[in-house]
């Protein structure tokens, strides 16, 4: 009985030990180009998921020398819970994935992986046809798909291929995001917050498919309210879009990245991509939607 009782009493505390210290959640960003900052985007958000202690981050760069079609760099995607996708060649479209990694990662999300497209991301590879299908919607001309916007009853409007000109967005603002649909993310949330110092993008267009919209802000110049972030569900996988995340060269943790709106739900996303739950809480500083919320700018450094 003895040695039942101190089996009994081992497999209890093991059991405490491991809920109390879940395997943190396995993250590989892939970076290397960008006409955003792509290096300090990557140092920024590893400092975010870090400073948590729920997440492990790796980094993949590919080099513009490598970003060829016949290139050899190739992830093992399959290595890792979540991939946050950092590059972008909107404005320097010769730089490509090389094919094999396009094919990895078309299998790493189709067979249930979970993949986040950080702002600019959404910008990238408008001739990668199964990335349009993974990312719903991004930066495109009126005839590469259709848009999302919603009017003041919050209706859903699909604004058709060919109509309405390209993905744009006005000036950086403090906007009045609000929730759209119920789900885990934004959970305990308020109903609307200010988001500081954020790009809204209109008229992002793409396949436009099996998209759920999980927040909106409006633009008084189109009378519409447009999509903030949204998800994508890509045969068993599942994707996260958002317009959040801004970075410009020449920027040293800027106010978007300060923002606890934005931390937070960079944080609480990728927890639910990457193990279907959520424990990180909304803190009581998140904003409301009169007042933004910023951390100090020596938040990541200071280590308080």
């Amino acid at each position: 009985m003895r040695a039942v009782s101190n089996l009994l009493l081992l497999m209890t505390l093991t059991c405490s030990t491991l809920c109390a210290n879940p395997s943190p959640i396995s993250v590989l960003i892939v970076d290397g180009f960008s006409n955003h900052d792509w290096a300090q985007t990557t140092q920024v958000v590893t400092a975010i998921l870090e400073r948590t202690g729920r997440f492990a981050v790796s980094h993949r760069t590919l080099a513009p020398n490598q970003a060829v079609v016949d290139s050899d760099w190739l992830p093992d995607f399959s290595a890792y819970d979540v991939v946050i996708q950092n590059t972008n060649n909107i404005q320097a479209n010769e730089l490509r994935w090389p094919r094999a990694a396009q094919l990895a990662l078309e299998a790493y999300v189709g067979d249930g992986g979970a993949l986040y497209i950080l702002h600019s991301a959404n910008n990238a590879f408008p001739e990668w046809e199964a990335y349009n299908q993974m990312i719903g919607l991004g930066w495109r001309s009126p005839a590469q798909g259709r848009a999302i916007a919603f009017d003041a009853a919050k209706t859903e409007q699909i604004i058709a291929c060919g109509e309405g000109p390209e993905t744009y967005h006005g000036p950086r603002h403090d906007a009045l995001v609000e929730k759209l649909t119920a789900h885990p993310i934004h959970a305990d949330s308020p109903a609307q917050w200010l988001a500081a110092d954020m790009e809204l993008y209109k008229y992002a267009r793409g396949p436009a498919a099996n998209v759920t919209v999980l927040s909106i802000a409006y633009d008084a110049a189109s009378e519409r309210h447009w999509p903030v972030d949204w998800l994508i569900e890509y045969q068993q996988g599942i994707v996260y879009n958002t317009s959040m995340g801004h970075l410009w060269p020449g920027d040293s943790y800027p106010i978007g990245f300060r923002c606890i709106a934005f931390e937070t739900t960079l944080i609480r996303a990728l927890e639910w991509l990457g193990s279907g739950q959520i424990t990180y809480p909304v803190p009581a500083e998140f904003p409301d939607a009169t007042t933004t919320s910023l951390r100090p700018t020596d938040y990541y450094s200071s280590g308080k």
